[in-house]
C-alpha cells in the first residue's frame, strides 16, 4: 500500500556561502578561558558525591524491596567467588588461599567508590593469567629466582605472594592516574571485536595452562612469547604418566558442571536462584577426597595448608615494581576494560548511570588496597556479575555479603578445604571457559559482516596466543589502529547522481534512474583531507574525468604553437624564434575565442575536456591539515580553474572547516568564497542556471522548486 506524502512548496533563493552570509547575520563567537572559581558548597557536596557513589545509592535504598533480594544474592555470589578465588589463584601461580583474600579486600573499598551496583569485584582469570606470567618470569619452579634484594629470607610461596602483590599495587597506581587525570576514555580504544579476541587467546592460555591438574602433570611454568607451544610440547612428553584419579575425577567435574550450567541457563526463569553447582562438587570432592585418602593413595596433589585468618599488611617491591612496568600497565586497562564494559551493559539494563573516571579511581584504590593484604589483580567475572543480578541483587550490598562470605571461610573454615584436589580446581577454570571460547563462532559473523573488524579479531587472539597476553594487546591494538588509518587513508570514493524530483543525492552506481547533467560531475569526499590521503584524493579525482596538470601543460603548448602559427602568417615569415615570442598562457590577446573541444590548426592536438562543471562534495570532511588544504588549492582547485571547469566545494558541514580555510589564507584572486554552497543541491541548482543553454542537446533548462514532508526537493524540466 503506498504511503501517502504530505507536499508543500517552499520558494527561496539559490544559496552560496557569500549570498547565505549577505542574508542571514552570524554570531561570533570567542572561546573565553574563565578563571577557577572557589568550590561553592554546592560543588563541594557534588565532588563528595562523585568521589563516594554509596552516598547517593544508599539514600534511595528501599529496604522491604532489595534487602532480601541482596541477601540471597551476596550468599549465591560468595560461594561462587569462593571456588572461583581458590581456582585463579593457580593461574596467578599462588597457593589457593590467596584466592580468597582477593575475593574480600578489593569490594571492601570498591562498595564505597564504585558507581556499578551489579558488578561482582574479585578475582578474573585473564588478569590472573597475566600476573602468572610476572611471577613464573620472576620467581620460575625450576630455577632460581630473579636477584631481587627483597626476596632474602623468604620461601618459593612468599616470593610469589609479594611478586603478585607487587604488580597489583602498580597496576591500582596506573588505574588510579588515569581516573585522576580523566583519562578513562581510553577504553574506547579496545573495541568490542579486539577485547573479543583477546580474551578468546587468554581462554586458550587459562585451557592449557590447567592441564597439568587435570593430568596430574608436573609442568613447569613458561612466560614469553611461543610460551604456549613449550607448555604443550612439556604436557604431551609427559602425558603417560597422567594422574589417572585426577583425570576421572576433572572429567567428572567437568561433565556434571557444563550440563547443570546448561540447565541453569535454560530454566533461569523459573529457578529463583542458580543452582551451585560448583559448590556442590567441590563439597563433594573435598569429602570424597578426605573419606578415600586420595593423596597417599593415588598420590592427588591436594590444596594442603590453608592460610588461617589473615597476616598483616606488606609493602611492595621497589624492585619488582622497576621489573615488572611493562607488564603491570596492559593488565591495568584490560581489568579496566573488562569491569567497564560488564558495567556498562547492566547500568543500561537497570537505568542508572556510571563514571568511567570514577571506576577507575574505585579500582585502583581497591588493587592498591588489596595488594596491601597479599591479594591479587581484581576486576570482575563475568560468571559472577550474571549471578549477582539474576538472584536479586540490587545494590553493593550483595557485594559485601559476599566478601563477608569470603572471609568467613578465610578465617574459619579454611582447614575444610585443605584435602581438595588441585585438579578439581582446574576442571572448574576449564568448564568456565565455555562463554569465552565460544567467541570463536564471531569470526565467520565478521567475516560476512566486515573482514576488517575479522582480521582485528584473528591478529589479536593470534598475536596474543602465540606471543603472550601484554605483547598481543599491543599487537591488536596496533592492527586496530592501522585499520583506522587505512580507511582514512583510502576511503571509498564515489560520483553522485540526483534522484529526479528530489534533492538527494546518491551514489550513481545504486540507482537506476537518476539524473546527472552532461559536464557536471559530482565527486564524495567520503573522509577528512590531511597529508596521507591528499595524493590518494587526487589520484582518485583524475579518475573522475582528466589529469588537470596534464591538460594545462598540453593547452599551453599548444597554445605556444598557435602563436607561432600567427606571428608567421602575420609578418609573412616561415620561421619564428620561440625565444623572442610571448608564450605564456593567456588566451585574451588571441584574435578570435579559442574553443578546447574543437578541431585546432596545424595538426595541433590536445586532450579533449567534456567537463565544465566539477562539483566537490565536502559533506563528510570533518577536517582539514595544512597538507591537505595546500595541495587541494595548489594542486586541485586553482588547476580546474585554469583550465575552465569551474570546481564547487559544498555542504562544509562545520563551521570549523570554513573557519579553518579562512584563517590559512586558502582562498585568494582564484579561489574565491562564492565557489562555496550550503548545501549540494544548491550548488547543482547554481550549476543548471549557468548553463541552462544546453548546446548539445539543444534544450533550456528550466527549475521548479518543491518541498516535501521529507526535504527541500526540485524537478528539472526540458524544454
Amino acid at each position: 500500500m503506498a504511503t501517502f506524502r504530505k507536499q508543500y512548496v517552499v520558494s527561496r533563493p539559490v544559496y552560496s556561502e557569500d549570498s547565505f552570509a549577505e542574508h542571514h547575520e552570524k554570531i561570533h563567537r570567542t572561546h573565553k578561558i574563565s578563571p577557577r572559581l572557589p568550590k561553592s558548597d554546592h560543588r563541594a557536596k557534588n565532588a563528595v558525591l562523585s568521589f563516594l557513589p554509596i552516598i547517593g545509592w544508599m539514600r534511595i535504598y528501599r529496604i522491604r524491596e532489595w534487602l532480601l533480594g541482596d541477601v540471597v544474592s551476596g550468599v549465591s555470589t560468595g560461594l561462587v567467588a569462593i571456588m572461583q578465588g581458590l581456582a585463579f589463584a593457580l593461574l596467578a601461580e599462588l597457593p589457593p588461599s590467596y584466592g580468597l583474600y582477593t575475593a574480600f579486600f578489593p569490594m571492601l573499598t570498591y562498595f564505597f567508590l564504585g558507581t556499578s551496583r551489579h558488578i561482582s569485584v574479585g578475582a578474573f582469570p585473564v588478569l590472573s593469567l597475566m600476573v602468572g606470567a610476572v611471577v613464573i618470569r620472576l620467581v620460575p619452579k625450576d630455577g632460581p629466582a630473579a636477584n631481587i634484594t627483597d626476596f632474602e629470607g623468604l620461601s618459593d610461596d612468599q616470593k610469589r605472594v609479594l611478586v603478585a602483590s607487587s604488580v597489583t599495587f602498580l597496576m591500582g597506581i596506573f588505574q588510579l592516574a588515569m581516573g585522576v587525570l580523566q583519562v578513562g576514555f581510553i577504553v574506547i580504544y579496545l573495541s568490542d571485536t579486539l577485547v573479543s579476541g583477546f580474551t578468546t587467546a587468554a581462554a586458550i592460555h587459562i585451557l592449557v595452562s590447567q592441564l597439568k591438574f587435570v593430568f596430574g602433570l608436573i609442568v613447569p611454568g613458561i612466560s614469553g612469547p611461543l610460551s604456549i607451544i613449550y607448555t604443550l610440547e612439556k604436557v604431551f612428553v609427559q602425558i603417560t604418566s597422567t594422574n589417572i584419579c585426577d583425570l576421572v575425577m576433572s572429567i567428572i567435574i567437568m561433565l556434571v558442571v557444563f550440563v547443570v550450567k546448561e540447565l541453569n541457563d535454560r530454566y533461569k526463569a523459573k529457578l529463583p536462584v542458580p543452582v551451585p553447582i560448583e559448590v556442590i562438587m567441590t563439597v563433594i570432592a573435598c569429602g570424597v577426597s578426605y573419606g578415600f585418602n586420595f593423596e597417599q593413595k593415588y598420590d592427588v596433589d591436594v590444596v594442603g595448608k590453608m592460610v588461617s585468618g589473615y597476616e598483616p599488611p606488606i609493602a611492595p617491591s621497589v624492585q619488582v615494581l622497576q621489573e615488572s612496568t611493562v607488564e603491570a600497565f596492559p593488565v591495568a586497562i584490560v581489568g579496566f576494560a573488562v569491569a567497564f564494559s560488564v558495567a556498562k551493559v547492566y547500568s543500561i539494563k537497570h537505568d542508572y548511570t556510571i563514571d568511567g573516571n570514577q571506576e577507575l579511581i574505585a579500582f585502583g584504590i581497591s588493587n592498591i588496597f588489596g595488594s596491601s593484604f597479599r591479594s591479587f589483580a581484581a576486576s570482575t567475572s563475568l560468571s559472577r556479575t550474571a549471578v549477582q543480578e539474576s538472584s536479586g541483587g540490587k545494590t553493593q550490598i550483595a557485594g559485601l555479603i559476599s566478601a563477608m562470605m569470603a572471609m568467613i571461610v578465610t578465617v574459619a573454615l579454611g582447614f575444610l578445604l585443605e584435602p581438595l584436589p588441585r585438579s578439581v580446581l582446574g576442571a572448574l577454570v576449564i568448564v568456565n571457559l565455555k562463554g569465552m571460547l565460544m567467541q570463536f563462532k564471531e569470526i565467520p559473523y565478521l567475516w560476512r559482516k566486515d573482514k576488517t573488524e575479522c582480521v582485528v579479531w584473528v591478529a589479536t587472539c593470534l598475536g596474543a596466543t602465540l606471543l603472550g597476553l601484554d605483547i598481543g594487546l599491543a599487537v591488536g591494538l596496533g592492527v586496530e589502529l592501522l585499520t583506522i588509518v587505512f580507511r582514512t587513508q583510502f576511503p571509498r570514493c564515489s560520483i553522485l547522481a540526483n534522484i529526479p524530483g528530489t534533492d538527494l543525492y546518491r551514489d550513481r552506481k545504486d540507482y537506476l534512474n537518476i539524473f546527472e547533467p552532461q559536464g557536471v560531475k559530482i565527486f564524495r569526499i567520503p573522509s577528512p583531507l590531511f597529508f596521507a590521503n591528499i595524493e590518494f584524493f587526487r589520484d582518485k579525482l583524475v579518475e573522475v574525468g582528466f589529469n588537470p596538470l596534464r591538460v594545462l601543460r598540453k593547452r599551453n603548448k599548444a597554445l605556444g604553437k598557435i602563436k607561432k602559427l600567427l606571428v608567421m602568417r602575420d609578418n609573412g615569415i616561415t620561421e619564428v624564434d620561440e625565444k623572442e615570442m610571448d608564450l605564456s598562457s593567456d588566451v585574451s590577446d588571441l584574435p578570435f575565442q579559442l574553443n578546447w573541444n574543437a578541431e585546432l590548426p596545424g595538426n595541433i592536438t590536445v586532450p579533449r575536456v567534456d567537463l565544465h562543471s566539477l562539483i566537490l562534495d565536502f559533506s563528510a570532511v570533518s577536517f582539514l591539515d595544512i597538507s591537505g588544504m595546500k595541495g587541494l588549492k595548489t594542486v586541485k582547485i586553482k588547476s580546474f580553474i585554469q583550465i575552465h571547469t569551474h570546481p564547487v566545494s559544498v555542504h562544509v558541514p562545520t563551521a570549523y572547516v570554513l573557519e579553518k580555510l579562512h584563517s590559512c589564507m586558502f582562498f585568494d584572486d582564484e579561489i574565491q568564497t562564492s565557489i562555496f554552497y550550503p548545501t549540494l543541491h544548491d550548488a547543482m541548482l547554481n550549476v543548471l542556471e549557468k548553463h541552462k543553454y544546453d548546446t548539445s542537446r539543444g534544450c533550456a533548462v528550466r527549475i521548479t522548486y518543491f518541498v516535501s514532508a521529507d526535504n527541500l526537493t526540485s524537478e528539472i524540466h526540458s524544454t
